[in-house]
């Protein structure tokens, strides 16, 4: 995917309020690419260490965290999400119907 693509889902995930959740795949749909989901996952891996992007507040549409290789950035994401306030449950997955958040949510 261009990096015009990878801004685009930086600036969606921007908009993700503390305390709430996408996944891959809404982003994707977002985007108007509902095939994307990879390259979702592929945008977040290519920011820069330094950016002000919440990608802890993207998971997998099973409501839990996707491992990186070696496993890097689980335990931070879960950290980061649980200082939000985001629950997980004993499946080690969040409930979507609690923390899933949309752009038309913004109202209310």
């Amino acid at each position: 995917m261009a990096p015009n693509f990878y801004e685009r889902v930086w600036e969606v995930v921007r908009e993700v309020p503390r305390g709430r959740v996408v996944t891959y795949g809404q982003v994707a749909v977002v985007l108007g690419a509902p095939a994307a989901a990879r390259a979702v996952g592929y945008a977040l891996r290519a920011l820069p260490h330094d950016a002000d992007t919440p990608w802890w507040r993207v998971i997998n549409a099973k409501g839990g965290i996707s491992l990186r290789g070696r496993g890097y950035g689980a335990d931070l994401q879960r950290e980061l999400l649980e200082g939000e306030g985001v629950v997980f449950d004993a499946a080690d997955t969040v409930d979507l119907r609690v923390y899933r958040w949309w752009p038309e949510d913004e109202g209310d």
